[in-house]
């Protein structure tokens, strides 16, 4: 990971790259992902207080989201600030307090640990206090490279004077956990799914998801979606070990965060075609491990495909929506991703017969190097032409 000295400007977001730039914080790029975000230098904010840093990545860019990390140093607290873009906050180390008012209105509290995830209400004050013995380090999405792109004013972004209380009118509940669900229909009338309507988790890594999933991964695997504040689109996932999901592309914007377990996920363009390496094009594949903490994050078109090498059921984190209730676009008007149709039926996702022989050999590989045995069923590859990718 190299810290980034030149931006060029992607989706409009040349407004954004300047403002980060002011900002006196690291900016640091990578096309698919950070291995540890704790790891990532940190420089003091004089904005914000504390310390942090700015993420860049080519999926991110494309789909104008912004990520960052903060730290607060033990019994310290972060400055109080209200923005007119919307924010998604992981807590990846530490506990502590948050204080949230629209102005003029009462403040609220509530406490966090290590594993909570919440959003911050457009437009409203907040200010995030340590109350522990060690730093906490928080991971943030934001959709402030839209915002700064639209308005192109960092003193109406971070002043404007409006309560929207249509968001957040100082509900006292507003942030506590709620055990409420709500089903999607689909115009047909099938039932997709359900979401968990909740403005507040206390610990990602102990949700254990609400529904299976097998069209993503063999042997049990299972999701939660949740609708949280204007992020229609963040959910949790989790699969057993020995096991791998399907290769698949959708959109922009997808990111991915590690909860627990480890593995690693391969990226390539969907130009390479679904033999990337029996077709010559090993080198265009990307591998890049993961773990706790690890995040990545496709860029559109792109096929990616994850895998568990722990010795424990994985967990990750998806956030596919940009705030502002905007979901993750879809590709060539399909619905698209793991739960879409397979490449045959002219949809975004790889069979595993249709795959190429040597991702499964060096998966089962990897699991013997860490003395885990593989877990999936035997499969019979084949040969016939799938057919044009669109």
């Amino acid at each position: 990971m190299q810290r980034r000295e030149e931006h060029d400007a992607g989706f409009g977001g040349q407004v954004y790259e300047q403002w980060m730039e002011k900002e006196g914080i690291p900016v640091y790029q990578s096309i698919i992902g950070v291995e540890d975000i704790t790891e990532l230098p940190r420089r003091p904010w004089a904005r914000l207080g504390g310390a942090g840093t700015y993420i860049e990545l080519e999926g991110t860019k494309q789909a104008r989201k912004g990520l960052y990390v903060a730290e607060i140093p033990p019994g310290k607290a972060l400055e109080p600030e209200r923005h007119i873009y919307d924010e998604l906050l992981y807590i990846a180390q530490g506990r502590g307090l948050a204080e949230v008012w629209q102005e003029g209105g009462p403040k609220h509290s509530f406490e966090w640990g290590e594993g909570a995830l919440f959003a911050t209400p457009l437009n409203v004050w907040h200010r995030f206090v340590n109350g522990g013995r060690e730093p906490v380090i928080i991971f943030a999405q934001t959709s402030a490279p839209l915002a700064m792109t639209l308005f192109r004013d960092a003193e109406f972004v971070f002043n404007c004077p409006v309560n929207f209380t249509d968001r957040y009118s100082g509900e006292a509940d507003y942030f506590a956990a709620t055990d409420k669900v709500s089903r999607e229909q689909l115009a047909n009338g099938e039932t997709r799914g359900t979401r968990w309507e909740t403005n507040f988790v206390p610990d990602l890594r102990a949700v254990v998801g609400n529904y299976d999933s097998p069209w993503k991964v063999e042997g049990g695997g299972r999701q939660s979606y949740f609708r949280m504040a204007a992020w229609t689109s963040a959910g949790s996932s989790i699969w057993p070990v020995g096991v791998y999901h399907k290769a698949h592309y959708h959109g922009p914007g997808a990111i991915l965060l590690g909860l627990n377990s480890e593995g690693y996920v391969l990226l390539w363009h969907r130009q390479y075609g679904i033999h990337p390496y029996q077709d010559g094009h090993g080198d265009e594949v990307i591998k890049m491990n993961w773990k706790n903490n690890s995040i990545y994050v496709p860029p559109t078109e792109w096929f990616h495909q994850h895998f568990n090498t722990g010795k424990e059921p994985a967990r990750q984190l998806r956030v596919t929506g940009g705030g502002l209730g905007i979901e993750l676009p879809t590709v060539t008007g399909r619905r698209s991703g793991e739960g879409g149709p397979g490449i045959r039926q002219g949809g975004t996702v790889i069979g595993h017969e249709d795959e190429d022989p040597q991702i499964r050999r060096d998966f089962q590989e990897a699991l013997k190097q860490n003395g885990i045995e593989f877990a999936m069923n035997p499969v019979v590859y084949r040969t016939d032409p799938v057919g044009r990718i669109v």
